[in-house]
């Protein structure tokens, strides 16, 4: 697993110790079993961007700070300039851009991200959080699984959802695509 995934685990690790929150607590909040969880705190499996909601949700810490571990510091604007945000890449198929790492207290989460295409076979991942999403194709095309239905999204196209339901995208085309998403 790559250098990034083993800095998310220490930070969970970190703010469960700072917290003092039980391992099944913390478990609890990520609808995940202890066993599971901390598989997640070794460092040595994928952490989805959905478990880090539930926690930042739980707990009152801003989404970034758990994925890139800067606290953010600005109130009145933050400016991402092109191919400058705080950059993650989960697995080698998906990386995240933070567009607003930088501000504080955010009512929401804008990230640019990038799937890079899979076997057309391969499952696509599901996850869900809290709260709602938008997601606006900038490049590329991609399929989005939202509870079970199927829809095909091109550039310029967009998708407001509750993402609460199960959802998960994949590439299409055999090219990557990129998408704005807002996580609210």
């Amino acid at each position: 697993m790559n250098e990034q995934i083993k800095q998310i685990a220490a930070r969970l690790a970190g703010l469960r110790d700072a917290l003092e929150i039980t391992v099944e607590e913390m478990a609890n909040v990520c609808n995940l079993s202890t066993e599971d969880y901390l598989l997640l705190e070794t460092g040595t499996v994928d952490i989805s961007v959905s478990v880090l909601h539930q926690i930042s949700q739980a707990y009152g810490i801003a989404l970034t700070t758990l994925m890139f571990g800067d606290e953010p510091k600005m109130s009145s604007y933050f400016v991402t300039r092109k191919g400058t945000g705080v950059m993650v890449e989960r697995v080698k198929a998906y990386k995240y851009q933070s567009l607003a790492a930088g501000f504080v207290n955010r009512k929401a989460d804008p990230f640019m991200v990038t799937v890079h295409p899979k076997p057309e076979d391969e499952e696509i991942f599901l996850n869900s959080h809290s709260g709602q999403e938008f997601n606006m194709v900038v490049s590329g095309r991609m399929l989005i699984r939202i509870n079970g239905k199927d829809l095909i999204l091109s550039e310029g196209d967009s998708i407001y959802f509750n993402s609460e339901l199960p959802h998960g995208m994949k590439a299409l085309d055999g090219e990557k695509v990129s998408f704005l998403a807002v996580i609210l």
